[in-house]
């Protein structure tokens, strides 16, 4: 029956709060294991994303504290940047759409509404319901380590402060001019966590080329501008209005949408007329480098939003321009209005530039007619760029056309061949949006050219250097994800460390400006082994000076001296490094695969600045991003789930069990509702399975299952009667279990540990009880053995199991079960392995037969079978020469060959379905399973060894039997 584990989860979530098993302080001694997970944005409540990434989080805080490690894991809350004053603002204007996000998604009321106008007390609403929702979802937390960032928590400012002066002074802070994401709205630089849309979105450099037209330029943008040797007409949309635009001492001619970028990344930019994009068709600009003249053609597909709304053509080497052009060549009549003739369009001809073994001269044009391209809105022309892109760029070769470039690799060209065009003033350079971003002001973000704003340093090799031997030294789960990091580290600029708007800690030495999202939230797992004193003995922020922060974190001062200047307690600041000094480094920090490119790789990069190298970061976890019944989590679509009400609808155990077995590794997990509701109903006949074990005939509880010299320990299986193959194989498979397990949990494979903790370990008890009279104290302690590898997946479950079962203390904190390799018993699993197949091969029959049996008969392989298979799986390519030449070397198989051939047939056809298993004495193993058989059949059953004569066999079954296959006769 379903259950409703409501009370018990309340239950236990007390108990353990107000025994603070979860509270951590050092131990001398003890090794202990520091787990973080990166602090919630609190502009809505916790959904199944950050259930998702911090129940991996507290799956390893629960196995290594049950290993025997002092586990601090610790939870914060993240506040600064523009998204919770942003809704604010909206709330404050009336905006509907985010009022109805708060209302019917996250399920405010309108009394709570109300106050809504206030990011404060957004914040605070949103902290208290979250915070909630950990307990409830059973998080193993320390909690008097909770702090939250910006103004609101003047003492976590003063160590963004200490963090930015210290960064500074190693010269990792600079000012300086680059291209950031702007809000024009906002006025200040748009970091990932203040973006509605476009979270991860970059500055993209395009390379603007000067093509002469009448007293100005049209700078056409390119991510390639090696091909400028293969252009042959231009494109403009001719519905669009372009802007004359005085750039310096040029002019030049854009798109309007490009105008008002480039006011914003270059100087001396004025506006001197309109030019309407349809007078500029039919009419001829000057090549660059040939100074040939160049058609100029209308195109739809130019893009006005897109860099400078100016594209050249190379169809050549790129499938829309050629489709394009063939388009219009194909119908001349369709550009007849701006006086281009069908001899212009004709002369138009490919020229090839880029040589490339995998294609021909003229790569765009036999990739397009390679996929059946039938025109410009193909949606197969993405795909096309793309293969002809990669190509090139990694594997092509200039020709002689290109010049003093020729014979140089695409992929080596571009920096020196930009350099060298700047030079004699052709080329020039733009910045765009790798993708469209909206500011949490719900702003559209463009590209800023930004002078004397604060950066860090991420270019500096030698930094990166530090950081790649942090890396090197490090363990990323999964292993694969490592090489994300590698690309990161390679590509990563200066970015922009500030912004003027929203919440945050003011830069110490410029203090118009706030330390941005991404930048607060690299090393402030530092913080949480000191934040215990701060909270405890209300440490007021001007205690909290540069020189106590380096005392504390990098052992510089003289304590006496720094607890008289701050007023504070001498012993309490040698506490305060004794902890810092305990708990740091970082053992364990998990996110989501997104926060590769910017969080956790700007969190090695802080790391190395400011600490020894014994206080980087161990080990880090990534995990996919959670989708719900297959689409992309969304509030404005409405496809979002928050973690209040996935509790509330399906409990603790079954949302974390859920959301483990979901996926692994970095693939995206997917929520469905069906799947909740399926891991449910296990989990209740879980519930009903353990209480039927607890409440056997037989010793009571687990009074028999335990260690007397250690109540939290499992009983030694050595200790009980072993005579049964079944109760050996019980035994033998839970070792087994342990030790994968065990393995699983430690690299973070939830998804494995879960299908074997649960479903594996479900599936032996079942047919533990099954196969005969189980043994009381054996189920006992496998049951024992059971919950103990649950604990960190289901801990509510578990525990309350633990807790029927007689345990001493809680679960949590009990000792975890290891292998007992002696036990592990490959003759037992290979005999219940045939008993089950056995069975299933006598159901399958009476199912097909539909015949009520009277008596069945099993005859078992002869050993010879089991003699020639052996020397199959002895061969790496066995074939019947090799198999027959072996065969007949042994005395025993010479009088055999007719009947080996024929076997060995039948082998060489199945030998992907051969079992590498142990020979076992099949009669022996089915002899003893005979009252299983009977039970299960309701019938005599007998066993012959198919070697024997004179047996029993009316339909000569007996030749039949196989290794692991007995023949079957049904009576």
């Amino acid at each position: 029956m379903e259950r409703n584990f409501k009370e018990i989860e309340e239950r236990l979530a007390k108990g353990w709060e107000d025994a603070g098993i979860f509270e951590a302080d050092p131990i001398k001694g003890k090794p202990k294991t520091f787990i973080t997970f990166p602090f919630p944005y609190m502009n809505g409540p916790l959904h199944i994303g950050h259930a998702l990434t911090s129940t991996r989080c507290d799956v390893y805080a629960r196995f290594k504290r049950m290993q025997g490690y002092n586990v601090l894991f610790p939870w914060a809350w993240h506040l600064t940047g523009e998204p919770i004053s942003g809704a604010a603002l909206r709330v404050k204007k009336g905006d509907r759409e985010q009022i109805k996000i708060f209302k019917e998604m996250d399920g405010v009321p309108d009394e709570e509404l109300e106050k809504f106008t206030d990011p404060e007390y957004i914040a605070s609403y949103y902290i208290k319901e979250s915070k909630q929702s950990i307990k409830q979802l059973g998080h193993s937390i320390d909690w008097r380590r909770e702090f939250h960032t910006t103004e609101l928590h003047p003492q976590f400012n003063k160590f963004i402060q200490w963090q930015y002066l210290t960064l500074k002074e190693k010269g990792y802070v600079k000012k300086g001019t680059h291209p950031v994401i702007w809000c024009p709205n906002c006025l200040s630089p748009t970091g990932d966590h203040d973006r509605l849309k476009g979270e991860g979105a970059t500055p993209v450099e395009f390379t603007l080329l000067k093509f002469k037209f009448e007293d100005a330029y049209l700078p056409a943008a390119t991510l390639r501008p090696e091909t400028i040797f293969g252009v042959v007409n231009m494109w403009l949309n001719p519905d669009v209005d372009y802007v004359k635009l005085k750039v310096g001492s040029e002019k030049w001619i854009v798109s309007r949408q490009a105008a008002e970028k480039i006011k914003e990344q270059k100087e001396d930019v004025a506006e001197i007329e309109t030019v309407m994009g349809k007078e500029m068709i039919g009419r001829y600009c000057t090549h660059p480098i040939s100074k040939e003249d160049i058609l100029i053609l209308p195109a739809a597909f130019v893009d006005p939003d897109n860099s400078s709304g100016v594209v050249m053509s190379v169809p050549s080497h790129a499938p829309y321009d050629f489709v394009a052009l063939k388009d219009i060549q194909k119908d001349p009549e369709s550009v007849k209005k701006y006086n281009i003739t069908k001899e212009m369009l004709d002369s138009i001809k490919p020229i090839s530039l880029i040589e490339i073994d995998a294609f021909g001269e003229h790569p765009a044009i036999e990739i397009s007619d390679r996929m059946k391209i039938k025109d410009q809105n193909d949606p197969r022309l993405e795909e096309a760029t793309e293969i002809i892109y990669r190509a090139e760029f990694y594997k092509g070769i200039l020709k002689e056309n290109t010049g003093k470039y020729a014979g140089m690799k695409v992929m080596e060209v571009k920096k020196m061949l930009v350099a060298d065009f700047e030079k004699i003033g052709v080329a020039d350079r733009m910045y765009e949006v790798s993708e469209e971003v909206i500011c949490r002001c719900n702003t559209r973000n463009i590209v800023k050219i930004l002078k004397n704003q604060w950066f860090l340093k991420y270019s500096d090799e030698e930094w990166k250097d530090r950081v790649r031997e942090a890396l090197n030294d490090m363990i990323i789960l999964p292993h694969d994800a490592r090489s994300n990091f590698e690309y990161t580290i390679g590509w990563l600029d200066d970015k922009a460390c500030a912004r003027k708007g929203g919440l945050g800690t003011p830069l110490p030495w410029d203090r118009e400006w706030k330390v941005e999202t991404l930048s607060d939230s690299t090393v402030y797992m530092a913080f949480y082994t000191i934040s215990k004193f701060v909270n405890e003995y209300k440490i007021k922020a001007e205690n909290l000076t540069k020189e106590v922060f380096d005392f504390v974190f990098l052992g510089i001062g003289d304590i006496s001296k720094i607890a008289e200047n701050n007023n504070l307690d001498e012993e309490l600041l040698k506490e305060m490094k004794a902890e810092f000094d305990y708990f740091m480094p970082v053992d364990f920090r998990n996110s989501a695969k997104e926060l590769i490119p910017n969080h956790l790789t700007f969190y090695i990069f802080h790391h190395v600045a400011l600490f020894k190298k014994d206080k980087w970061p161990r080990i880090i976890g990534v995990n996919g991003m959670i989708s719900i019944e297959g689409d992309k989590m969304s509030k404005s679509k409405g496809n979002f789930v928050t973690l209040k009400n996935a509790l509330s609808k399906y409990g603790a155990d079954t949302t974390r069990a859920t959301l483990l077995y979901s996926s692994e590794g970095m693939k995206d997990p997917d929520w469905r509702f069906k799947s909740a509701m399926d891991i449910s109903k296990r989990l209740d006949a879980f519930y009903d399975l353990a209480l039927q074990i607890i409440e056997m005939d037989g010793e009571p509880g687990t009074g028999s299952a335990r260690d007397e010299s250690d109540a939290n320990q499992p009983k030694p299986p050595a200790a009980f009667s072993l005579k049964r193959q079944i109760d050996r194989w019980i035994l033998g498979r839970l070792q087994g279990h342990i030790k994968k397990v065990t393995d699983d949990y430690e690299n973070v494979r939830t998804r494995s540990a879960f299908q074997t903790a649960f479903f594996d370990i479900f599936k032996d008890v079942r047919w533990y009880m099954r196969r005969d009279v189980p043994q009381k104290e054996i189920l006992n302690h496998v049951l024992d053995v059971w919950v103990r590898l649950l604990a960190p997946c289901i801990p509510f479950l578990a525990e309350d199991i633990f807790s029927k079962m007689g345990g001493n203390g809680f679960l949590s904190v009990s000792r975890w079960p290891e292998a007992d390799e002696s036990l592990l018993n490959e003759e037992a699993e290979t005999g219940e392995r045939l008993i089950e197949k056995t069975a299933e091969d006598i159901d399958s029959i009476l199912k097909v037969t539909k015949i009520k049996p009277k008596k069945i008969v099993i005859y078992t392989s002869p050993i010879w079978k089991w003699q020639v298979l052996e020397i199959v799986r002895g061969l790496e390519k066995p074939d019947m020469k090799r198999v027959m030449e072996r065969a007949m070397k042994n005395d025993e198989l010479k009088s055999k060959g007719k009947e080996i051939s024929r076997y060995v047939t039948d082998l060489l056809k199945n030998i992907t379905k051969i079992e590498s298993r142990k020979r076992i004495d099949e009669y022996m193993v089915l002899s003893e399973a005979v009252g299983f058989f009977s039970r299960e059949f309701g019938c005599e059953v007998e066993i012959f060894p198919a070697g024997k004569r004179d047996i029993f066999d009316p339909l000569n079954k007996k030749n039949q039997a196989a290794p692991m296959k007995p023949a079957i006769y049904v009576e």
